[in-house]
């Protein structure tokens, strides 16, 4: 099967114009890249508003295209460096679409109309109509390289705008550009939260961003310009704070004109090195078949089978959303760079883009059976950058930095479950002492000075929670149950004790006069909340939300507010939310404290209602076309999820190994395995197969894993990966009584 042709890159990609009651905001973008690409090239549409992919479906005008995108971020974004735009005659030297710079002289800018009707969205591969110009553009991708291809009416003055400034969430702060030849442009660009970037500055992201272009064809003529004006003809060099570049091919053309670039956040030389590795020709579509090829080899990870189109769209759609993040930030020669300085490390290939809060929930669950390579890779990022820093893991990390985004301790989350499911190639005695020094709040480590990342560190180690601040609570506690499961692990009794005792005060925080957990002053006493729907201490979240979230001790959790009143709660914190809509003060998934959630019914002695409640989530939240996504996709958190839950599983707690079982989507899926980091034992696929459709059957009558009756309603993540067959029996109406019941407190284990 094809299965590159199921990803269509449209999905999920309005922003901040929703312009639909039901979906939208997904902020993916629709241009081309391959599996954890350096380079991801994409349209723009706007420069401005929180527009974070710098691609918004609801626009209808195109101002060029970027080199590096993030895909399904929440929080007014960066990148989007290297802005090329081809263009017929002259234009104005804005854009006309940047809500950072106001025009000095233009008035309509460069930018184009373009009608979505002419984009061709595919895995590797974009292309549009500019209709302004009647110039056909197209984009492919390999990892550190792209390419652009520009095809022009006959007879016009064919031009080429390249913007160095221009920057996602703000602007460069500086750029020094080189003609090195007469068809050849190399440069730095540099980029400080000064200019703003991700979160208008406030992330304070700082990064060099290198680059090298070849054109197939030599212009006629080169000229600077900056603020709007041509600088003196011939010059080859040019730096400033808003430099751009127009390429002039006169009217005689004849064929369209090729752009490949390699890009480098280290060096000239790596940005040099990479174009040489990668793109040795101007051939477009050879490059774009070597795209294609890529994602059909990392697609071969799942093979699914089922009827239904649709599901098979969203399928690889998401596949494809997690296989972009975390990217490549290393050259080929393995050098990447932080805090300004130039570090090699054949050992790994180091990563970026890490939104720890969203993608610790199912993501990375998901890449330790697909691509537990991906996930040693991640561990080993986020210790180097803890390494340099002295620090604790990142928790939303963005070209080695953290920028301080959401909450809690997720690095040492993905890093303490990536051991604990032996994916341990990285210095596993450095990365737990790192762990060790953040949960416990110390002050030095390897005889430096420790940096935390977990604010009012104090008050929660003599406290046990953080005043005023659930959320940040809740995420620590959970940080240190993964944490508790790490020290048994290392047989490291005492800090194992210490981070259990803290675990367990989860109760503390539980409010009995409103009847859920709350958050509390300084004093102990509880913030007046009015009711469970107020946000008061929450992140992306209420207090009805966040009550939830004690992954480790769900039956501690629902004794806490009474067995019966819980599960009457919890149906209704599922009946009441409609799951096509953006936001609900119910069930919410698009935003992460709510995933998951679905799979407690399992853990509660209901795994029918976990069955009903997912396959209501799948086909509610998810659909095709531009506002495909119920919320911000998140870097991969929201596709994740989807394609877990579509083989018929979620790992509910980070840390303890059970994945807890829902019906699959699919009557046949092939999972293969990793002989590196699994153990293979029964088989090197995990086929997990149904007796019947399970579209027509959504529920489970008996669960067989290698010829062997399962009575639970979970399969250990060792389990899984050793391999064979899970089966499926299904039933069109609910088995109440075939799992056995009980109550798993993961705090037992």
């Amino acid at each position: 099967m094809d299965k590159v042709k199921y990803v269509d890159t449209i999905i999920g990609t309005v922003a901040d114009e929703q312009g639909d009651d039901c979906h939208g905001g997904g902020k993916t973008y629709p241009g081309a890249a391959v599996p954890g690409g350096m380079v991801q090239l994409s349209p723009d549409t706007v420069t401005g508003g929180d527009n974070g992919n710098g691609y918004n479906y609801c626009h209808n005008t195109i101002e060029g295209f970027s080199f590096n995108h993030m895909s399904g971020i929440g929080w007014y974004g960066d990148l989007g460096n290297l802005q090329i735009m081809p263009v017929i005659g002259e234009t104005d030297l804005r854009s006309g679409s940047n809500c950072h710079i106001e025009f000095k002289n233009g008035k309509q800018g460069w930018k184009s109309e373009f009608r979505h009707e002419t984009e061709v969205t595919q895995a590797g591969y974009y292309a549009v109509e500019l209709d302004r110009y009647n110039i056909f553009a197209e984009a492919t991708a390999n990892v550190h390289t792209g390419m652009l291809r520009f095809t022009y009416p006959e007879n016009e003055n064919a031009r080429i705008i390249m913007n160095f400034s221009r920057r996602i969430g703000g602007k460069a702060d500086f750029e020094e550009i080189n003609i090195l030849n007469e068809t050849t442009v190399e440069g730095k660009i540099i980029c400080t939260p000064k200019g703003g970037g991700f979160g208008h500055g406030d992330g304070k992201i700082t990064y060099d961003f290198y680059f090298i272009c070849e054109l197939s064809h030599k212009p006629s003529k080169m000229q600077f310009f900056s603020d709007e004006e041509y600088q003196a003809e011939n010059l080859t060099e040019f730096s400033a704070e808003d430099v751009g570049l127009i390429l002039d091919f006169g009217n005689e053309l004849g064929e369209p004109v090729v752009l490949r670039c390699g890009i480098s956040y280290t060096s000239l030389e790596g940005a040099r090195l990479n174009l040489k590795s990668e793109m040795t020709d101007f051939d477009f579509d050879t490059q774009r078949k070597r795209a294609s090829n890529l994602w059909s080899e990392v697609f071969d990870a799942i093979d699914v089978e089922g009827s239904n189109e649709t599901d098979l769209k969203l399928f690889y759609t998401c596949l494809y959303h997690v296989l972009l993040d975390p990217r490549v930030s290393a050259d080929v020669d393995g050098s990447f760079t932080l805090n300004g300085k130039a570090i090699r490390d054949d050992g790994y290939t180091h990563r970026t883009v890490f939104s720890g809060w969203d993608v610790y929930r199912s993501e990375f669950p998901l890449l330790a059976i697909i691509r537990p390579d991906i996930v040693n890779d991640e561990v080993n990022s986020l210790l180097k950058i803890a390494e340099v820093n002295n620090s604790s893991f990142p928790r939303w990390e963005l070209l080695g930095i953290n920028a301080g985004c959401m909450v809690g301790d997720p690095g040492l989350i993905v890093v303490a479950d990536a051991y604990l499911k032996n994916i341990r190639n990285f210095d596993t005695q450095k990365a737990y002492r790192i762990g060790v020094a953040s949960g416990r709040g110390e002050k030095e480590l390897f005889n430096k000075e420790f940096h935390t990342i977990r604010p009012l560190a104090e008050e929660y180690l003599s406290k046990g929670y953080v005043p005023e601040k659930l959320s940040d609570t809740l995420e620590y506690l959970l940080a240190d149950y993964t944490m508790y499961l790490f020290c048994k692990e290392k047989g490291d009794s005492e800090n194992a004790e210490f981070f259990f005792n803290r675990v367990k005060s989860y109760k503390d925080n539980y409010n009995e006069k409103l009847g859920f957990l709350a958050p509390r002053y300084k004093s102990g006493e509880f913030v007046f909340e009015e009711n469970e729907y107020d946000d008061d201490g929450c992140v992306e979240s209420n207090i009805f939300q966040q009550s939830w979230f004690v992954p480790y001790d769900v039956p501690g959790l629902f004794n806490l507010f009474g067995n019966e009143r819980a599960h009457v709660l919890l149906e209704r914190f599922f009946e009441k939310a409609d799951l096509s809509k953006l936001w609900n003060d119910d069930y919410n998934h698009s935003n992460e404290p709510c995933h998951n959630l679905t799979h407690y019914f399992d853990i509660t002695g209901l795994a029918h209602r976990t069955q009903y409640w997912t396959r209501k989530v799948q086909k509610e939240a998810y659909r095709t076309g531009a506002f495909g996504f119920c919320g911000n996709e998140d870097v991969g958190q929201l596709s994740a999820w989807y394609v877990l839950s579509a083989l018929g599983f979620a790992q509910v707690c980070p840390g303890h190994q059970d994945y807890f079982i829902n019906t699959p989507l699919f009557k046949k899926a092939t999972v293969k395995l990793n002989k590196e980091y699994h153990t293979c034992t029964n088989a090197d696929t995990l086929t997990v197969i149904c007796d019947e459709d399970p579209l027509e059957y959504p529920y489970i009558s008996k669960l067989e894993f290698n010829g062997e009756e399962i009575k639970r309603p979970y399969l250990s993540y060792f389990e899984i990966t050793s391999g064979g067959t899970l089966k499926f029996c299904l039933s069109k109406n609910p088995v109440e009584d075939y799992f056995e019941k009980f109550e798993l407190s993961f705090l037992d284990c």
